[in-house]
């Protein structure tokens, strides 16, 4: 199918009018997810947003459950969000990152009703990109520019235009109630020349890559590799696979919340225990924990590779520390 760029500020109205559309808005110079109450508030020409999309199934900061304690004794009540929603123009490393997400919040130990239910209710729109960015290495990692893995429809741009495919049977059902037009012959081919074309950064080679680090837990190569890291974690709270949290309870005399914040195993704090003892005390047992979790443990536990190449860590980073570099770094060792 197909709909013109002119067409998709109605396209969001008449959406928003049944779902909570969630789109990229620009605010204070950067874009970020945001709900919409007009299609005009939609950007859909960014690069990426500042903060990754897992946000919308998985919040910064989210109260689980409150409670009050009375005379009746205790009542509590789930804050368990099952608002219909739809997440349009995400980009595919994004979309990606929520597929990586599910194995974590619902496998063979654990369901995570909060994210879980947001899930099962969110339509994803994903939309390819034309342009990617020089930090961008998407396609080095199971993923790239116009991976439609986690899309429940995907857009191409093609200039005046996008091409529209459901991807998903729910995406599907969707377009079939919107009444787009039929894509034609040119139009077609000009969205599979793009995604065929377009790539970022395919260069980086993770093949046995977790095989090796299983062997190199005590390797001097974790003595360097930390040494101009802050710990301000700007890597792992950027990430969108990312998904360490902490879980607090606060309370006013008799009533109180539980909330979930996004926390970081960068931090000093995140591994402390009780008694003091912290497993990890420095820079180093930090950032080697970052990188074997995303290429090793999560790799062993779940068969993929925690991370989309969205280049966001790179970006962001206040010292110009590499993912890539570490990556390429490692694959050179003897």
């Amino acid at each position: 199918m197909i709909i013109n760029k002119n067409e998709i500020p109605s396209l969001l109205d008449k959406l928003a009018a049944e779902y909570r559309v969630m789109a990229p808005v620009k605010k204070n110079g950067l874009v970020e997810f945001a709900a919409i109450k007009s299609g005009e508030e939609a950007c859909l020409t960014y690069a990426n947003t500042k903060k990754p999309g897992k946000e919308i199934l998985f919040p910064q900061s989210e109260e689980l459950f409150n409670y009050t304690v009375d005379a009746e004794g205790v009542r509590m009540q789930d804050n368990v969000d099952p608002t219909s929603t739809i997440v349009f123009g995400m980009r595919p490393c994004d979309a990606k990152s929520l597929v990586l997400l599910d194995n974590v919040f619902k496998n063979d130990q654990y369901e995570d009703v909060y994210y879980l239910t947001r899930r099962n209710n969110t339509l994803i729109v994903g939309l390819g990109c034309n342009e990617p960015a020089a930090t961008c290495f998407c396609s080095s990692m199971a993923c790239g520019p116009f991976s439609k893995e986690g899309s429940d429809i995907f857009l191409t741009d093609i200039g005046e235009a996008y091409v529209v495919e459901g991807i998903s049977e729910k995406g599907k059902e969707l377009l079939a109630k919107l009444g787009l037009a039929e894509a034609g012959a040119e139009a077609r081919a000009a969205a599979a020349k793009l995604q065929q074309e377009v790539k970022a950064d395919g260069t980086i080679n993770i093949e046995g890559l977790s095989d090796k680090l299983g062997g190199m837990f005590e390797h001097p190569f974790w003595d360097r590799l930390h040494e101009k890291c802050l710990g301000c974690a700007a890597c792992t709270y950027l990430c969108p696979t990312c998904h360490c949290f902490d879980i607090a309870d606060e309370a006013k005399d008799c009533n109180g919340c539980r909330v979930r914040n996004w926390d970081a195993c960068m931090f000093p704090l995140f591994t402390l225990h009780g008694s003091g003892h912290n497993p990890r005390p420095n820079g180093k047992a930090r950032w080697r924990q970052r990188l074997m979790h995303k290429f090793n443990y999560f790799v062993e536990r779940y068969n993929a590779t925690a991370c989309v190449g969205c280049g966001r860590c790179i970006k962001n980073c206040p010292v110009n520390l590499d993912i890539r570099q570490a990556l390429a770094d490692i694959r050179a060792l003897d």
